[in-house]
């Protein structure tokens, strides 16, 4: 019986591949040709030895090797071909790498200890942001004197401007790597300090947001970490887990807000605000769309929440005025975070959509953290277009 199932899936296959195949891909000169220019491409290439002025990091967080080829075959099948032979911008980047991801004190890494790593250049334990592997996840005391910086703010201290486009909450680990030094990720807010670390001294990543560095756009979702427990969210007014957080009672967008108010700075929360921000008028931008994380862009409500191609534009049309140039990172986190093959792939075709609008760009593919859990599987040899 098994050898029967086994003899019919093998026919199938046989079938798709053959009725799915073009005919210029069963001459062989087509793919000779193809060769010959992809050699000539990469001999002709001339070194770029200029320096930099503008970085723009992109992460998509999660998004190992067989997220990236499944996304890349459904961008070609969105647009009526077979989609194995798309070719996205990134692969026409004249280098690319893979990097092991691994924590000091784990083999398998999480965004937290990786984003310290790339942000840092400094390998950490799992679950901290921002310092050294001498501090201890959980023990505030550990962090004390451990502190690394980051490449932000090593390009605000250039005198360059820098900003944070996510799809999660801006206290997530991802973005918090780069402004905060927390002996724990999951300290967003005071609400999240145990009392050990408050009677160390430690401060929440929410504050280190608007005190450590002097940040010029911060985009994503987090409203609730910002403001006193039990404040009504201005979307979900009626929502308790949507509501402030903060047991000290303060308000950080205001305090942010008046900490700018010798130049133009902005807060908004919904689309039809962010809209209306003119970037040539504009200092500083702090956009809060979600009370945690953003919605998954296939679930999006398009009228309250801009996508990650269009906060991104933004930001760097608010950054791009500083003569000095600037640092932006943009996380696309939503590909580490759903089990759903989906959204999984349709959170990976934003991110390279937003990559091919952009002239300069970096890509950076973060950690396949819980890899047996979130790897696609394709052993089963489907045929194109499957």
């Amino acid at each position: 019986m098994v050898t029967v199932h086994l003899s019919v899936i093998c026919c199938l296959l046989s079938v798709l591949s053959v009725t799915c195949a073009s005919v210029e891909e069963e001459n062989p000169e087509f793919w000779r040709s193809l060769a010959q220019d992809t050699l000539r491409s990469a001999l002709s290439r001339t070194l770029n030895t200029n320096v930099a002025k503008n970085v723009v990091l992109f992460l998509g967080d999660g998004m190992g090797v067989t997220t990236i080829t499944a996304a890349r075959i459904l961008k070609g099948q969105l647009q009526n071909r077979t989609g194995e032979e798309t070719v996205m911008n990134m692969d026409k980047f004249p280098y690319v790498g893979l990097a092991k991801t691994y924590s000091v004190d784990f083999q398998i890494a999480d965004s937290a200890s990786t984003a310290t790593a790339y942000l840092c250049g400094v390998k950490t334990n799992l679950n901290v942001v921002g310092v050294s592997a001498a501090a201890r996840n959980g023990v505030c005391r550990s962090q004390k004197g451990n502190e690394v910086t980051s490449i932000l703010k090593w390009a605000k201290d250039a005198g360059k401007s820098v900003g944070i486009v996510t799809t999660t909450r801006v206290q997530h680990a991802t973005p918090a790597a780069s402004y905060a030094h927390s002996a724990s990720r999951t300290w967003y807010s005071d609400a999240d300090l145990p009392s050990a670390a408050v009677t160390d001294g430690c401060v929440d990543i929410a504050v280190q947001l608007i005190s450590n560095t002097d940040i010029d756009v911060i985009i994503g979702g987090g409203r609730k970490y910002m403001t006193p427990k039990g404040f009504p969210d201005p979307e979900y007014p009626t929502h308790v887990s949507a509501q402030g957080q903060r047991k000290d009672q303060r308000n950080l967008i205001d305090e942010w807000l008046n900490m700018k108010q010798e130049k133009v700075a902005r807060y908004v929360w919904n689309k039809t605000d962010f809209d209306a921000v003119d970037p040539e008028k504009t200092d500083y931008l702090m956009a809060l769309f979600e009370p945690g994380d953003l919605r998954f862009d296939v679930e999006r409500d398009t009228r309250m929440d801009p996508s990650i191609a269009e906060t991104t534009e933004k930001a760097i049309r608010i950054l791009k005025k500083n003569p000095n140039g600037f640092f932006l990172l943009v996380e696309g986190k939503q590909t580490n975070k759903q089990t759903s093959v989906h959204h999984m792939i349709h959170e990976s075709i934003q991110i390279r959509s937003q990559v091919d609008v952009l002239i300069r760009r970096i890509m950076t593919v973060e950690h396949r953290w819980r890899c047996m859990r979130r790897s696609l599987l394709t052993t089963l040899l489907p045929g194109r277009s499957s």
